[in-house]
């Protein structure tokens, strides 16, 4: 599994970007009345916080095809990979707007993790596309 990731080292970052997902994921399908509670969100909103959070669960379910099933790995698989790159810095660049620029929707609970998280997101799944290049752009 370790050759498929062009080592240890991008693994790692693939399972850190997937397990942080899958995290958000928890928090939002199965925790969703703490997670809205945390961010002072309206339990009106529990549908739409629910849709973000399946929305991610595709991200993880292709992650696990892609390390446990799929006989290539990571080969030809650039398109996932620079949609999520495409996706984390659009969440990252709305976030930022929302909190630091309009500030609609923001109360004494908002915090500036919905701009860190997707800025971290963004770095780790840039450094797969970077690492993983050789692999993923293969047809």
């Amino acid at each position: 599994m370790i050759e498929k990731f062009n080592g240890i080292f991008y693994l790692i970052i693939f399972l850190a970007h997937f397990i942080g997902i899958a995290v958000y994921c928890f928090q939002t399908i199965v925790g969703t009345k703490t997670f809205m509670d945390k961010f002072d969100i309206d339990h009106s909103a529990a549908i739409i916080v629910r849709f973000v959070g399946a929305l991610m669960i595709g991200w993880v379910i292709m992650a696990l095809y892609i390390m446990f099933i799929r006989p290539n790995g990571v080969e030809g698989t650039w398109a996932f990979f620079n949609l999520l790159v495409i996706i984390h810095a659009c969440v990252f660049l709305t976030n930022f707007y929302s909190i630091k620029i309009d500030k609609t929707g923001t109360n004494e609970k908002t915090t500036n993790e919905g701009i860190i998280a997707p800025i971290v997101f963004l770095i780790l799944s840039s450094v797969l596309v970077y690492g993983l290049s050789d692999k993923i752009y293969l047809s």
